[in-house]
This record gives C-alpha cells, structure tokens and sequence, in this order.
C-alpha cells in the first residue's frame, strides 16, 4: 500500500473512533454539568460514585479491547470462527467481571466512609451506584461490540450509536434530575437512571447492527456455550490491557489527589486543564485504536514491512494533531480555560494564572503523551500486553507519580511541579513502549538487519 492509502484508510478508521469517543465523554460533561446546576451535595456524591464506578469499567474493559487485534488479524485471514468465538468469550468475561464488581457497588456506603468520606456524601454515592452500578453489565458489553465491529473495521455505527446515547442520556437527566414534564424530580437518582437506559439501549442498538451487518458470523447463536480455549486466549490479552488503562487512569487520579493538597484553587485549575487535554487525548486515542485495528490486519496478512508503513503513518496523523494543540496550550491558554470559567467568578484570576502554568507543562508532554497512547496500540495490534503493561506500570508509578510529588512539593514547583512529574512518567513510557515495538518489527520488516 502507498503512504496515502494507509493514511486515508487510518483516517477513515480513526474519524468515527474519535468520533465516539467524544460522545462518551460528552455524556459524562453532561451528569456532571446538569447535577452541578442541581446541587453541588449530589455533584460530590455522583463524582464520589462514578469515580468507583469508572476504576472497574476501565479494568473490565480489557476483556473486550482485547478482541479488536484478535478479530483483526482473524478477518485478514478469512479464519470467520475464530472471530465468533473470541467474541463470545468476551462476553462471558465481562459478564463474569460484572457479577464480581456489582456487590461492590451495591454495598458501598460503608467503604466510601471507612476511606474517610462524609457520611450524607458516602451516601448519596451508595444511592447513586446502586442504580448506576447495574450498568456494569451493558457498559462491559457495549466494550465487546464496540471491539468486534473495531475489528472488522466497522467504526461508524459506533459514532452514531454513541452520539444517539449522548442525547438520549440528555434527556432523561433533564427530566428525572430536575422533575420535569410533571416526572419525579429524584436528582442523583435521575442521573443514574439515565446511565443505565442510554448504556443498554447503546449496547442493544450496536449487537443489533452487528447481528445484521455480519449474519456471516452468527455472533450470538449458541453464545451460552463455554469455549475454555478461547476463554484463555482472551482473558490472557484483557487483564494487562485492563491494568495498563487502569494504572495511567490512577496516575492522573493521583495527580488530583496531589493537587488537593495544595487547595481550592489549585484543584479547580487542575480540573479544567484535565478536561480541555482530555478532549485532546480523544483524538489520539481514536488514531491509536484505529492503528491497533491495522496493526492486527498486517499480522494477518503477514506483511512485517506493511506494519511499519502503517505505524508510521498513524504516528504522522498523531503528529498533525499535537502540534497544533501544542500551539494553543502555549499561546491561547486564556480563551481555553475561560470557556469553564464564569465572568463573575471572585477565584477567577487566580485559576487562570495557574492554569496557564499547568498548560504550559501540558504542552510539554503532547508529543510523549500521543506518542504513548499510539505504542500500546501498534502493541495490542501484535497481541503483545504482559510486557507493554509492565513498562506503562514502571512508567506512571515508579517514575511518574514520585517525581510529581518530588517537583511539587520538596521541590516547592507546586501544581507545575505535579504536572512535569505527570510528563516526566509519560516520557518514559514513551519512549520506553515505541522502543519496544520498533525492535519486534525491524528483524521481521528486514531479516538481514542485525
């Protein structure tokens, strides 16, 4: 394939990933939006919930992410079976998954106040997952067949199914929080509610599309029947994935926690500067999922030299990305911070003149940042996650989060200081996650290199 083919096919694979990702995340922009607007006690209380909530879904997810590069190659190689009955093993681990966490959610009052947390806010967030935590079960499986449809390279119904969610989930918090159109006005209560409709009706929608789309594969007939030896393929892919998510995912909840100890405004600063990066991550994420989905179909084919053209070109798209972001981290952090702030905020000033700083240092781990996210997905396309797991693990926490504590506060850097260590992590698990995958392709690209 020529430079422009991998780069239009990545493009066309990437576009509605992002897509989808951007729902998802407006979803959840959208609790937290119309719960603040409610009442700041059931805001802390949903945060405190969906905080829980958020560290099984990221390590459940794993299960099903790691289908995409086994689909992926399988479709390369015409093998429909093995497609069928990876898929259907995430389904079971997901469920199996679920059924774990949910005692959890539903029994977590008493944990949130043994961690120290206000009664009336231990509460309110038990209310909460009590109702979200049911959830956990379409959301695991709206992962696989988001993952199986990735893996064919089905990406656009995603996008559609995911932004019909967002304004389905809209609604009803508008109606179920606030009480209207003469409905209950149940609040925290209301936003669960809403999570568990949109998630299941997204997952119903897209295992609908998918049993149409792809009759050829008859994904769901005899899905009750245990397959031990595709259980294992994938159960050994999905638990690295899931704690190498986990583990960058804690390594910025950590950063918060470190922030807090600094106090209000600094918290405040360090919230809006996670939410404008993290609308960047998005794009990198959906170019890194996509270069996954390619990365699997060269394995398939056998094509080591059409694996590093690929990599290449879906690290140029990245590229094309940070660059300009970086631009507007550095020259524009005022109009950027500004579009969550209020006029007549008395804190104003105060956030922006720390959140110009805490950009500035996001600037600094653009590239590392994209560079990292695009490794462990050319990594997941060659099935390789114990290794790359391990190095992201080393990375964020042995690196990352002690050199955020040490530049924040012995070094007296503050909540700059917080952020280089935040980048000083990501460096390293750049640098050390495309080192490892450029070493496994270049003997297979070019066997007479030593």
């Amino acid at each position: 394939m020529t430079w422009t083919q991998h780069i239009n096919r990545i493009i066309a694979l990437g576009l509605p990933l992002i897509g989808s990702l951007m729902a998802q995340m407006a979803i959840q922009l959208t609790d937290t939006a119309m719960l603040g607007r409610y009442d700041v006690a059931a805001l802390a209380g949903q945060v405190l919930g969906s905080t829980l909530f958020s560290i099984a879904l990221l390590f459940g997810a794993g299960f099903g992410w790691s289908v995409t590069p086994v689909i992926a190659e399988a479709e390369a190689r015409g093998h429909s079976t093995e497609i069928r009955r990876v898929t259907r093993m995430a389904f079971w681990l997901s469920a199996g998954f679920g059924a774990v966490v949910l005692p959890v959610f539903l029994l977590a009052g008493p944990l949130f106040v043994a961690l120290g947390q206000e009664p009336a806010t231990a509460e309110t967030a038990a209310r909460y997952l009590s109702i979200q935590g049911l959830s956990i079960f379409p959301a695991l499986g709206l992962m696989v067949i988001r993952a199986y449809l990735s893996g064919l390279g089905r990406t656009r119904a995603q996008f559609w199914a995911m932004a019909a969610a967002f304004a389905l989930n809209a609604a009803i918090n508008y109606v179920l929080i606030f009480g209207a159109f003469g409905f209950p006005e149940l609040g925290v209560t209301g936003a669960a509610i809403g999570s568990v409709i949109s998630t299941t009706v997204a997952f119903l929608a897209l295992a609908v599309h998918a049993a149409v789309a792809t009759p050829e594969h008859d994904l769901f007939r005899n899905i009750w029947k245990p397959d031990s030896q595709a259980l294992s393929r994938v159960f050994h892919l999905g638990w690295p994935i899931g704690t190498a998510t986990l583990a960058e995912a804690a390594l910025f909840s950590g950063a918060t926690v470190l922030m807090g100890w600094l106090g209000t405004v600094p918290l405040a600063a360090h919230g809006i500067a996670m939410q404008i990066i993290s609308i960047i991550f998005m794009a990198h994420l959906g170019l890194s999922q996509a270069a996954t989905i390619r990365a699997g179909n060269a394995v398939g084919r056998n094509d080591p030299a059409g694996l590093r053209k690929g990599a290449l070109a879906a690290l140029m798209l990245s590229c094309c990305v940070a660059l300009p972001t970086l631009a507007a981290l550095v020259f524009l952090p005022d109009p950027l911070i500004d579009l969550f702030l209020g006029r007549d905020e008395p804190a104003r000033e105060a956030v922006l003149a720390l959140g110009r700083g805490l950009l500035a240092a996001a600037a600094l781990f653009q590239l590392a940042d994209a560079a990292q996210v695009m490794a462990m997905g050319f990594l997941r396309g060659l099935q390789d996650t114990r290794v790359p797991m391990w190095l992201a693990g080393i990375s964020y926490w042995v690196i990352g989060m002690p050199l955020a504590w040490l530049l924040g506060f012995p070094a007296g850097l503050g909540g700059v200081g917080v952020w280089l260590g935040m980048a000083g992590g990501l460096t390293v698990a750049a640098v050390t996650l495309q080192t490892r995958f450029w070493r496994r392709t270049r003997l297979a690209a070019d066997p007479s290199r030593p």
